[in-house]
């Protein structure tokens, strides 16, 4: 799908199909008066026969307008005027993308006139309008024999502005990357266990690093135990797979700049370990490693956007698989950081790994880490499949972090990580054990636990257990939080 802007008025453009909005108490907006305009009263007509209601959701399709040039007219329901939220902004384009019509190669969006609340920025608007496209004709069809059928969506989308305009240009090769970043998120997420495995993965930094001209090293178990990354090899005990450490670095500014690091949790596929998980659904634990996914992805997004930021990617990757040679309750491991962790419960084992990581971080003098893990439940919980959970031991990161979810249309929720939850960590035999008392702060004392080695930086955790993918008919992973990360160092590098 290409997307490009275009200087032409609804009515004359020559494309297959031209989308306008139209309002539920009947008022048009800007392009979709001219049409009605040249139409004599077509798009009224629609409204008045009860067709279209211009209710979010709701869309008509009128063939063959007279003083039209395209050969259909589609009405887009946008709701209540100035009631056009964000989310509903991208909902109404993707509306268009699917109610076209299959015959539309071309699809023109008169979609600057979409008034959204809080939003004047045309390069905000075509960036969410490609984002929001290229979402709803994703495929996930890799592995099958027979691929989806997507030749009824536009082959390109033209954004119809008065004038030429840099910064909407701007705004849609931005999209298009930050789209091509999700798509890579979306289809690690998406493949099996037995296919992306932890070698698999190491493969695809290198494939990632060539086509983006990132540094990466793929470290294997030999090179793990030499860090003395006790902690994380506790986990791969279990599983003939052997676990990778994987480095990706994007060197967009001078070498005096310190870096951002992503830290992303890559279980390729989680059982539980000896605390075995439930049998129903277990086959989305394929999803465990979403935060590594999403490191990739970004690291996608910001080297075609060719950001001027230095970021490192810090992937750690394994299976958490029951065996004779699994770790067990209460086992005790000593952590790269030298802490001794006795593990209560292996399926808590996201923050085994992570701890590792964050320790290896250190070496990189960060900016600010970030680690991105499907790490608990228990935000799903609090938090559901909207927002992700944030957890932040540095304020300034935090406000930086939440006004790029805001942005980007990919919310996240700060929540606490204090020192008062720390005591239900303890052990009497080790450092500290890995969960604290069932039921209770299961999310933050995740958080609090990866606090303890995250000393010496800025550091901010978000927990995308409830964000990474969707569960039933429209199972498949988001994306998620890839616009998010990619929005924030976008920032940084403005």
């Amino acid at each position: 799908m290409e997307f490009i802007t275009k200087v032409a008025a609804p009515e004359t453009i020559k494309a297959d199909c031209v989308a306008v909005g139209i309002h539920s108490d009947g008022t048009l907006t800007a392009a979709a008066k001219r049409i009605d305009t040249a139409s004599k009263g077509a798009v009224k007509a629609a409204i008045k026969s009860g067709d279209a209601t211009g209710k979010r959701g709701n869309s008509v399709l009128l063939r063959n307008v007279a003083g039209v040039a395209a050969p259909r007219v589609l009405l887009i329901g946008l709701g209540a005027p100035g009631e056009l939220s964000d989310r509903r902004y991208a909902d109404a384009v993707k509306c268009a993308i699917k109610h076209a019509g299959s015959g539309s190669r071309e699809l023109a969006l008169a979609a600057t006139d979409w008034a959204v609340k809080g939003r004047d920025d045309v390069a905000w608007q075509a960036r969410v309008l490609v984002v929001a496209a290229r979402e709803s004709i994703f495929r996930s069809d890799e592995l099958k024999s027979v691929k989806d059928d997507a030749a009824a969506a536009p082959a390109t989308v033209t954004l119809l502005v008065g004038a030429r305009d840099a910064k909407a240009e701007a705004g849609l090769r931005q999209g298009a990357a930050l789209a091509n970043g999700m798509d890579l998120t979306k289809r690690l997420g998406n493949l099996p266990g037995n296919v992306c495995t932890p070698t698999f993965l190491g493969e695809q930094a290198k494939k990632l690093g060539k086509e983006c001209g990132l540094a990466v090293e793929v470290h294997d178990r030999k090179a793990i135990e030499k860090l003395r990354m006790g902690s994380f090899l506790s986990v791969t005990n279990g599983s003939a797979q052997p676990p990778r450490l994987i480095v990706m670095k994007y060197s967009g500014a001078a070498k005096s700049v310190a870096p951002t690091v992503l830290v992303g949790k890559g279980i390729t596929f989680d059982t539980g370990g000896i605390s075995l998980k439930p049998g129903a659904t277990m086959d989305e634990m394929k999803y465990d490693m979403c935060g590594a996914a999403s490191v990739f992805g970004t690291l996608r997004a910001i080297a075609e956007m060719k950001l001027k930021v230095n970021v490192v990617g810090v992937v750690v990757a394994c299976e958490n698989m029951p065996s004779s040679t699994a770790s067990k309750p209460g086992d005790i491991f000593t952590s790269m950081s030298g802490q001794t962790i006795e593990v209560l419960n292996t399926d808590a084992e996201g923050r085994l790994i992570l701890c590792d990581a964050l320790t290896y971080a250190e070496r990189f003098k960060p900016a600010a880490v970030i680690d991105i893990a499907t790490l608990t439940g228990a935000c799903v919980v609090a938090l559901g499949d909207v927002n992700s959970g944030l957890f932040a031991s540095d304020d300034a990161l935090a406000a930086d972090l939440l006004k790029a979810s805001k942005t980007a249309v990919d919310p996240a929720w700060r929540m606490p990580v204090e020192d008062e939850y720390q005591d239900q960590l303890k052990s009497n035999f080790a450092d500290m054990a890995n969960i604290g008392a069932p039921g209770k702060a299961g999310a933050v004392l995740a958080a609090c636990f990866l606090a303890r080695f995250t000393k010496k930086y800025k550091w901010a955790h978000l927990d995308i257990a409830g964000t990474a993918w969707k569960s039933g008919a429209a199972k498949g992973a988001t994306g998620r939080p890839v616009p998010l990360l990619t929005h924030y160092l976008m920032d940084k590098a403005a």
